[in-house]
């Protein structure tokens, strides 16, 4: 039998980062539930994944069957979800979270980032397109999109507050924003190659982390090019 490559991947994150799981878009959707039980099953505590790769149905469905059958408690499940670019308006965030919530069945997340900082016009299409096939971003402040990030976290529909593939420009347009309430807890980056850039957004206090060397090692540049972990954790 041909063994998948998305579990060979799943076990590489196991070898290199013992309780994290990440979840992609090339991950099946009808592999999505026997894959997160898998993982929880061999220990993954961790788990990572977002609106956009429209799979958190299925990986709620996984983590509430290992929380039935007493594998795991709520408690130890470290869920991190993210804001996608079409909902970027204030008036947006917490809707889009409480529809993660939803779908995956859980009363809050671990840690809810802004996965990208390039807002995107909103609407029913996760890429909306103009008639040249361009992407249409639409002009929203940051500040105020890490605002209703804040209102999300006092809410108590995530514990903590990040962001995702931002820059040193994204992340000091955060860190001054008159009457900021909460620092994101991280910058969550998907290869090392991004890290020079967020030298001196390290020396601020951010954490920082990149899975991508082991996938380098084994010739998968490309889903290195995708894969992301986010380690150390801490309130701000």
């Amino acid at each position: 039998a041909v063994f998948p490559l998305f579990l060979f991947e799943i076990l590489l994150i196991a070898w290199v980062f013992k309780y994290f799981f990440g979840l992609f878009f090339q991950v099946p959707k009808s592999e999505v539930i026997k894959a997160t039980k898998l993982a929880i099953e061999a220990g993954f505590r961790h788990i990572d994944s977002a609106y956009v790769y429209q799979v958190e149905e299925e990986v709620g469905l996984a983590i509430r069957s290992k929380i039935e059958d007493g594998t795991v408690k709520r408690e130890d499940i470290f869920y991190t979800s993210k804001l996608w670019s079409t909902f970027h308006k204030p008036d947006l965030v917490r809707p889009s979270l409480e529809q993660s919530l939803k779908k995956l069945q859980l009363d809050y997340v671990d840690l809810f980032l802004i996965h990208f900082p390039l807002p995107l016009q909103s609407g029913m299409s996760l890429i909306p397109k103009d008639e040249q096939g361009k992407a249409i971003s639409e002009a929203v402040d940051l500040c105020d999109t890490w605002e209703a990030m804040e209102k999300c976290k006092d809410a108590g529909l995530t514990k903590s507050i990040g962001v995702s593939n931002f820059n040193c420009q994204h992340l000091e347009m955060i860190l001054n924003k008159p009457g900021l309430k909460y620092k994101p807890v991280c910058n969550q980056v998907s290869t090392l190659r991004l890290l020079s850039f967020c030298s001196s957004c390290a020396a601020a206090g951010l954490p920082l982390a990149s899975l991508s060397c082991a996938w380098c090692l084994c010739g998968l540049e490309d889903s290195a090019d995708r894969a992301s972990v986010c380690m150390g954790l801490q309130d701000a």
